[in-house]
């Protein structure tokens, strides 16, 4: 079974046992379990159910693996021939889910 979720304001195709990477979920740990209700499509090829804009009834569980921060950005910013320039970097916190189990 497929399901179309969509959480920390992106959209993800998930089935049973995925491992996905998404920015940090607040006031969580690791092991815990995370209830997405925010799922567009659920189903298999034959049938499936597309809401409006979320399916009733449907959820997703998922468990968080880890809390981690992401590769280094870095942030440049010039104006030619004006002596300005900024250099910074910036690290996303992210989390690591599994799915676990689709409900619809």
């Amino acid at each position: 079974m497929k399901a179309t979720i969509k959480t920390q304001g992106r959209q993800f195709t998930v089935q049973k046992d995925d491992v996905l990477t998404v920015n940090r979920y607040p006031e969580t740990k690791e092991g815990d379990t995370i209830e997405i209700t925010d799922v567009l499509m659920v189903g298999d090829g034959k049938s499936a159910k597309f809401g409006k804009p979320f399916v009733k009834g449907a959820s997703v569980k998922a468990k968080l693996l880890e809390t981690k921060r992401d590769k280094k950005i870095i942030v440049f910013k010039k104006k030619r021939r004006q002596g300005y320039k900024r250099r910074r970097g910036h690290r996303q916190e992210i989390s690591v889910i599994k799915i676990e189990e689709i409900v619809g």
